[in-house]
């Protein structure tokens, strides 16, 4: 029996790749076999990330890539196909925060900034890859979105990042719907607290020993809790899931319920 979990033919890109869960995820799959192209702003940490994967035997190639700029975004996923003449998955990684703020203390750049780095680039990249599956005549496709339990579980200061989780969560349930007539299947991995530049100010706090007593496992987590999913999610082993959002959180959701 073929290993389903196997990425030795995939190709899948990743923005957001840089940093945080991008420039992980990209190590995972590389190490599974897969080809990986990591976009991001910050190229020379791109090209960083690009040489360490590459000395280990692994695939990868760096393309710059600002998601909040339409052309940009094309570029990335036409640079895709254009050097591999496929693109298996795509990872709707790139996340920002806009620092603890609550609705009352943002302003129209906060929201701005957030929104349309986390939501709107989300469907843009999602929707430019969609076209190029059906201009390529790509048998299928694979659009894992990252999500947070912040789409459910917030806490004061988490606006609008909680707000654009949320939408990424929606997103995803309502683009699988739409995307099966592609055969492009659409789910979601919603973390929960990991250290990230992005959780750095809540998970270095005063009160995060206490704030980690209200996770049933007791611990944050680590990047390598994700894997699993990760894979699950890129790899053929998903191929009957979509419009799934897997939570891996140390049951800080149930913990709410």
């Amino acid at each position: 029996m073929a290993d389903t979990f196997d990425l030795a033919d995939k190709v899948i890109a990743i923005t957001g790749a840089s940093s945080g869960f991008g420039r992980h995820f990209a190590g995972v799959l590389a190490d599974a076999g897969a080809k990986v192209i990591l976009g991001a702003r910050r190229e020379e940490k791109l090209a960083e990330r690009v040489t360490q994967i590459q000395s280990v035997g692994g695939e990868a190639k760096a393309v710059g890539l600002d998601v909040t700029n339409k052309d940009s975004i094309e570029n990335f996923i036409a640079t895709c196909f254009e050097t591999y003449n496929q693109l298996d998955v795509v990872i709707n990684n790139a996340g920002v925060e806009a620092g603890a703020k609550t609705y009352a203390m943002i302003d129209e750049d906060d929201w701005d900034y957030v929104m349309n780095t986390n939501l709107k680039s989300a469907w843009l990249v999602s929707k430019t890859y969609t076209n190029q599956v059906v201009a390529h005549k790509q048998k299928s496709g694979n659009i894992i979105m990252i999500s947070s339990i912040t789409d459910t579980r917030t806490i004061k200061g988490q606006f609008p990042y909680a707000v654009s989780k949320g939408g990424i969560t929606r997103m995803t349930q309502v683009m699988a719907l739409e995307a099966a007539r592609y055969n492009i299947r659409v789910n979601a991995l919603a973390p929960g607290y990991i250290l990230t530049d992005v959780s750095r100010i809540l998970l270095e706090s005063e009160g995060a020993p206490e704030f980690k007593n209200g996770i049933p496992m007791r611990r944050f987590g680590e990047f390598e809790d994700l894997n699993g999913p990760l894979m699950l999610l890129a790899s053929d082993a998903s191929s009957y899931m979509t419009g799934s959002v897997l939570t891996v959180d140390g049951g800080h959701v149930c913990a709410s319920l």
